[in-house]
């Protein structure tokens, strides 16, 4: 009997899944996503928890120009340090040393570049959380430095992980030939209007449309709030608005349903820990950099009064 528990115990040590426990090291320390994702990765007793990661290290990070960061960067920092014992570090490269992927969370968007020059520099799979960047420029660097050192990167919203989008994605009514989508796009003047917070909407938006975007005008609604209707190839049309919820509707070729509602972060975590096991991005590159691209040219349409825009024309601009 003693031999057949040594036996079990000797195999639960060494499983794949006692084994495969990831070391998550974060970046950025001023935003409520920091102490949420990682309840859900390190507290077992979260009804959302992902197993197979924990958060173990961080560097801290924040940006004194911005009041939502500066205001709570000290009390997310301590709540890590406190509740969930991460041991913070000075440099970015220290703590790449003792992790074995890394999640930039700062919401700043303007840093993002810098911090994630160092963990592209250690072959750390990186997740970047929304903005991925503080301008379109800067996207295309972190995802040009990411494929000549042959790192998997990747940005998400948590939107795109609203099981109506995902079935949409998946298919439920077929090609989707019209979308809206709408979210609260409040604005901060460092970075580009949608950027901040209309990102969310605009990444339901993709997630149901996919890639082939060609042109950005952008309007207002009757309320005078954010309307941006993008053209994509073969005749297709997305259209995002703020709004105060997170709401949209996608017509297909089978049917139309209902999309953009919020389903939690746990949905973002679980793509973010397979993708650090597997090196397996779930979202591609083209995909993120145009979604990017839409939003910087809707600035650019509202800078010409509302002037139709291309893609092509602010990715060119950007360096691509």
């Amino acid at each position: 009997m003693k031999l057949v528990v040594f036996l079990l115990a000797l195999l639960t040590a060494f499983s794949p899944a006692a084994a495969a426990e990831l070391r998550i090291g974060m970046i950025g320390l001023d935003t409520s996503h920091v102490p949420a994702f990682t309840d859900i990765l390190n507290n077992p007793a979260n009804k959302a928890h992902v197993p197979g990661a924990k958060v173990v290290a961080a560097f801290k990070g924040g940006s004194p120009d911005i009041e939502s960061s500066a205001s709570r960067v000290d009390g997310f920092t301590k709540t890590m340090v406190e509740k969930y014992g991460v041991k913070l570090y000075d440099s970015i490269d220290e703590m790449c040393k003792h992790v074995d992927a890394v999640m930039i969370e700062s919401v700043d968007g303007r840093p993002h570049l810098a911090q994630a020059l160092p963990v592209i520099k250690a072959k750390k799979p990186l997740f970047l959380d929304k903005p991925m960047a503080g301008s379109l420029k800067d996207v295309l660097e972190i995802f040009r430095l990411a494929k000549a050192a042959g790192v998997p990167v990747w940005s998400s919203s948590s939107l795109r992980y609203g099981k109506a989008a995902q079935a949409v994605r998946a298919g439920s009514i077929g090609k989707v030939t019209y979308a809206e989508t709408t979210s609260p796009a409040s604005i901060e003047k460092s970075h580009p209007d949608l950027f901040w917070y209309g990102v969310h909407g605009c990444e339901t938006l993709f997630t149901v449309m996919g890639t082939g975007c060609e042109s950005v005008k952008r309007g207002t609604t009757a309320d005078g709030k954010i309307e941006v209707t993008g053209k994509w190839k073969g005749g297709r049309t997305g259209v995002f608005r703020e709004a105060k919820g997170y709401t949209g509707l996608a017509k297909g070729e089978k049917g139309e349903a209902p999309i953009g509602a919020y389903d939690g972060y746990a949905p973002l975590v679980v793509e973010a820990i397979k993708a650090f096991q597997t090196g397996v991005v779930p979202v591609s590159a083209e995909e993120t950099i145009e979604l990017f691209a839409f939003m910087e040219a809707a600035d650019e349409s509202k800078r010409r009064g509302g002037a139709e825009v291309t893609l092509a024309e602010v990715l060119k601009k950007a360096g691509k």
